[in-house]
């Protein structure tokens, strides 16, 4: 697959490489991570925040949720949402918001996801939290005793969140590895790349010590060709980062001592070897590193991407795995799309004649009534035909909110994040494997629309 940029990035100019390491550095396979997230979310539910076990029946569906939605707490909707704030498609639950029904309750206003009354899945688990929601609300919607949309959408978040703190689902994932993970060789061939290259390369995770020794363990260690295990190859290693507070507030640092995860107070510099918690500013500084010259990959747009350019001047780049099998389909889709856009070209013209006629009315010249009729005969006649093949197009994507980067013939709000906040983007960090560590990468000359003839 192609890296994708949206601005400037010389590699040569980069002395350390940063990567988040769940999703990122290590892939997982998201249908069954996904499947395992929402099964013991649910365990949660129940026998913690005393959920009915009725709830415990509910089948996860993949594809009811993408990444990129906004949960709206007062009404109980799951909506995609354009990069302009305005409500695209809506859910009800498991039932779609007919048009007239989701314009009378957002108006066509903009609204701000930034309220309280709004929450963004873009988080690694966005997917089992949406899934989740619209079942519960469906339920509720059914008659089942379940609190307020806004008590849902919370305590969702606090289930799926105790599943990633009380080890549930980490030991789950660490019982079967083969199950959930991704082993790909590509990988470790390219961080042996960068380092022949002199680059300098550090993880930061929020996970703990002892399952991402685990983890990159199982995924990188049998690959080596260079280096006998990951502890080599990796310079500096920031576990339990609490990302994106690890790029906001001066934490202290703890030095992981030994493999048994033994952690002491530490108070010198912190430019090798394996540590907890912590501050971006000093890494900078005990590497005597300017932020230009850093460069992090993560998967989670806020805490990887959106935080560290609110916050320093470090070069950022985004995985966005969800991305990989709907770019095969937007190619099996390209024809579509490209008579698609010939009959919107044709249909223009159609449109020009009929604007020109309606100027030379206002301007009291004589209009030929007949030709204004036959106009708008070939205008509908070009609207079926691309209604028509609208539909045909939705097919090849998610069959419930289409394509994650698009919101109708808008960018969604999603993809609107990417484009401002990461510097490139790729499905997978192996996609780099097909660029030099010297690659100047440089985004195509955007043109406006005052600019296109």
């Amino acid at each position: 697959m192609p890296v994708f940029v949206n601005r400037i990035l010389n590699l040569k100019k980069i002395s350390l490489i940063g990567f988040d390491m769940d999703y990122t550095l290590v892939r997982y396979k998201t249908k069954e991570f996904e499947e395992l997230t929402h099964r013991l979310a649910l365990e949660k539910l129940v026998a913690l925040k005393g959920y009915p076990e009725e709830i415990l029946d509910l089948v996860f569906d993949f594809d009811r949720a993408i990444v990129g939605l906004v949960i709206d707490k007062r009404n109980g909707n799951l909506l995609k949402v354009s990069r302009y704030g305005k409500v695209k498609i809506s859910y009800h639950g498991l039932e779609l918001i007919p048009f007239r029904e989701q314009a009378r309750i957002y108006q066509d206003k903009a609204i701000d996801v930034k309220t309280d009354e709004f929450e963004s899945l873009d988080t690694a688990f966005a997917i089992s939290n949406g899934v989740l929601y619209a079942q519960l609300v469906q339920l509720k919607q059914e008659g089942l005793n379940l609190p307020d949309f806004a008590r849902l959408a919370t305590d969702i978040v606090d289930a799926i969140d105790l599943c990633h703190n009380d080890g549930s689902l980490k030991d789950e994932v660490s019982r079967n590895f083969p199950r959930y993970v991704i082993q790909d060789p590509l990988v470790p061939a390219l961080l042996e790349r960068y380092r022949e290259e002199g680059k300098m390369l550090m993880i930061i995770t929020n996970s703990d010590y002892l399952y991402s020794k685990a983890l990159l363990d199982y995924a990188f260690n049998p690959h080596w060709t260079r280096f006998e295990k990951w502890e080599d190859v990796f310079q500096l290693v920031i576990t339990q980062a609490r990302k994106p507070a690890f790029f906001q507030k001066n934490q202290p640092f703890l030095k992981v001592m030994d493999e048994s995860g033994l952690m002491s107070n530490h108070s010198g510099p912190v430019n090798q070897g394996i540590f907890q918690g912590g501050y971006f500013q000093k890494i900078q500084d005990d590497l005597d590193l300017a932020g230009s010259e850093i460069l992090y990959i993560g998967d989670h747009i806020y805490g990887d991407v959106v935080s560290i350019k609110k916050e320093c001047a470090w070069r950022t780049a985004l995985v966005l795995g969800d991305l990989e099998e709907e770019l095969k389909e937007l190619e099996r889709a390209r024809p579509l799309q490209e008579e698609i856009d010939r009959l919107n070209e044709e249909k223009l013209k159609f449109e020009k004649e009929l604007n020109q006629l309606d100027i030379s009315r206002y301007e009291g010249k004589k209009v030929d009534r007949k030709e204004i009729f036959k106009l708008f005969e070939e205008l509908d006649r070009y609207n079926i035909s691309i209604s028509e093949k609208l539909d045909e197009l939705r097919t090849f994507f998610n069959p419930y909110w289409g394509e994650i980067l698009r919101a109708g013939s808008e960018e969604s709000r999603y993809a609107d994040q990417v484009e401002r906040y990461a510097c490139i983007y790729m499905t997978k960090v192996s996609d780099l494997y097909d660029y030099s560590p010297k690659t100047y990468f440089r985004p195509d000359r955007r043109v406006m629309p005052h600019e296109q003839g």
